[in-house]
C-alpha cells in the first residue's frame, strides 16, 4: 500500500507540472556544447519559452511527453516515496531515541530514489524524446521524431533491445540520489522542526506545505546540474551500435559542457526546474500526507466496525 500512495501521488503532482517539464527541458538543450552568442537562441528565458513553445508547436505542446512523465512518476515515487515511508514505519530512519536520524535517511532515500528511478527510467527516457521534439523553427538537441509513446518504445527496443530502454540510465543514478536525499531529507527535518511550534502543530497542512518549498528549493539548488546532464544523454541521438554521438557518459558530458559552455551550463533551465519542483514537491508531499492519513484512519476505523458488528450479532 505504501508503495501505491508514493505512485499516485507523485502522478497527481505530475499533471499540473509536466508544462514546467516541458520548458526545462528545451532549456535545457538550447545551445548544447556552443558557447554563449554562437548559436540561435529560440527561448530568451522562462516566459518567452511558453510563448515560443505554444506559437510554434500549439498550447497542447506544453502538455508533450505526458504519458510518459505519469508513467515515470508512478514507477520513481511509488518506489521512492514507497519504499522510505516502508522503512520509515519500521524505525530505519530512526535513532534509539526516536529522532530522525541524519546517516539513516540519506541510506534510505538514496537507495529508495536510485532503485524508483532505474525501474522506470524508459519512461524517462521516452518522455525527453518526447518533450524535445519540436518544430524547425524552434527545435533544440537532437530530434528523434518519435509519432508518440507507444512508437517510441517501439522503436526503441527494434534498435537497441532491452538495453536500448535503459539507454542513459547511469545518469539518472546520481541525479537521483542527490535530488532524493536533498528532497526528502530537507522535508523530513523541516516536518519536524516546526512541528514544535504551535502555529505549525495544529495546522498539518500548513507544516506539510512549508516543508515542502524548503524540500523544493534544496533539491532544485542540488540536482539541476545532474539534470541537465541527464536530459543531454537521455535525448543525444545514437550510431548504429547504439553508442552516443555526443557523450560517452556521465563524466564525458560534464567535461564537454565545462570546456564549451561553463558553469552557466550546468544550470540552465534553474528557474523552470525550481518553478516545476517547487510545485511538484509541495503537490506530492501534501497528496503523499493526506492519502497516509486517509490510510490510517481507514485501518483505525476498521476494528471498530468490525467490534460493532460482532456487538450486533
Amino acid at each position: 500500500m505504501e508503495f501505491a500512495l508514493g505512485g499516485v501521488a507523485a502522478v497527481g503532482a505530475g499533471f499540473f507540472t509536466n508544462p514546467l517539464d516541458v520548458i526545462k527541458t528545451r532549456l535545457q538543450l538550447q545551445g548544447e556544447l556552443q558557447a554563449r552568442g554562437h548559436y540561435a537562441v529560440h527561448y530568451r528565458g522562462f516566459f518567452h519559452a511558453f510563448y515560443a513553445v505554444a506559437k510554434a508547436d500549439g498550447v497542447l505542446a506544453l502538455q508533450k511527453g505526458l504519458v510518459p512523465a505519469l508513467w515515470y512518476q508512478l514507477f520513481l515515487n511509488g518506489v521512492r516515496l514507497g519504499g522510505y515511508d516502508w522503512a520509515d514505519r519500521r524505525g530505519w530512519t530512526k535513532n534509539r531515541a526516536g529522532e530522525v536520524s541524519t546517516p539513516k535517511c540519506i541510506a534510505v532515500a538514496a537507495l529508495a530514489g536510485c532503485a524508483g528511478s532505474y525501474i522506470g527510467s524508459p519512461f524517462y527516457l521516452v518522455k525527453t524524446h518526447l518533450q524535445s521534439q519540436a518544430a524547425d523553427s524552434v527545435a533544440v538537441g537532437y530530434q528523434h521524431q518519435h509519432a508518440g509513446s507507444a512508437s517510441a518504445l517501439r522503436k526503441i527496443y527494434q534498435e537497441g533491445g532491452v538495453v536500448g530502454l535503459w539507454r542513459g540510465v547511469m545518469s539518472s543514478l546520481p541525479r537521483i540520489c542527490v535530488g532524493s536525499v536533498s528532497q526528502i531529507l530537507t522535508f523530513e527535518m523541516c516536518k519536524e522542526y516546526l512541528g514544535k511550534y504551535e502555529v505549525f502543530s495544529e495546522r498539518p497542512l500548513l507544516n506539510t506545505f512549508t516543508s515542502s518549498m524548503t524540500g523544493g528549493i534544496a533539491i532544485t539548488l542540488f540536482m539541476t546540474p545532474f539534470d541537465v546532464v541527464m536530459t543531454r544523454l537521455y535525448n543525444q541521438g545514437t550510431d548504429a551500435e547504439g553508442r552516443g554521438l555526443l557523450y560517452r557518459g556521465v563524466t564525458d558530458c560534464f567535461i564537454k559542457m565545462w570546456k564549451t559552455e561553463g558553469i552557466r551550463g550546468y544550470f540552465k533551465g534553474f528557474m523552470p526546474n525550481y518553478i516545476r519542483l517547487g510545485p511538484h514537491t509541495v503537490l506530492c508531499f501534501v497528496f503523499w500526507d493526506e492519502l497516509r492519513d486517509f490510510q490510517r484512519n481507514l485501518m483505525n476505523r476498521q476494528p471498530i466496525n468490525s467490534n460493532a458488528e460482532s456487538a450486533k450479532s
